[in-house]
């Protein structure tokens, strides 16, 4: 078995009404990612192709979330920014986030590692999958998910 890991960064604000104090208040991150993909290597010893990855990875990533702001379903600003043109990525609803409900950093790591998923099988990768998906919301706060 062998892993590989993609890194990538993003601009994003967020913020999380239910845990109050000052994430109640709308605020921005520069976030990391580290995907980490495991599997058997093909008979070229590869295990997925770097590029293909690391681009489909990045695409969905900068297409959903950079530049934009993380909102849970219930939060209000959800209507007032998409009413002005922002770009708002809506956990609760929008797939594959539908029963994550707001953007905490553990939520955030588990949406990249359902994307990575998807985009291991859109490449009919069957036998790979995302092993971990750490997501790094400022320098000393991190979160990572482990299949």
């Amino acid at each position: 078995m062998a892993s590989i890991t993609v890194r990538h960064n993003f601009e994003t604000a967020h913020r999380v009404l239910p845990l109050g104090g000052k994430c109640r208040n709308l605020h921005g991150h520069s976030w990391w990612c580290e995907i980490t993909v495991a599997g058997n290597v093909n008979d070229k010893g590869v295990l997925v192709d770097f590029g293909g990855l690391k681009s489909g990875l990045r695409a969905w990533i900068d297409t959903h979330l950079d530049h934009g702001a993380m909102l849970g379903r219930d939060d209000p600003l959800v209507s007032a920014l998409r009413a002005d043109g922002s770009k708002v990525f809506e956990f609760g609803t929008e797939s594959p986030a539908g029963d994550l409900d707001w953007p905490t950093v553990e939520n955030v790591a588990e949406l990249l590692r359902r994307v990575t998923g998807s985009l291991l099988s859109e490449a009919g990768h069957t036998d790979v999958v995302c092993a971990r998906a750490r997501v790094s919301e400022t320098f000393v706060n991190a979160a990572e998910v482990i299949a």
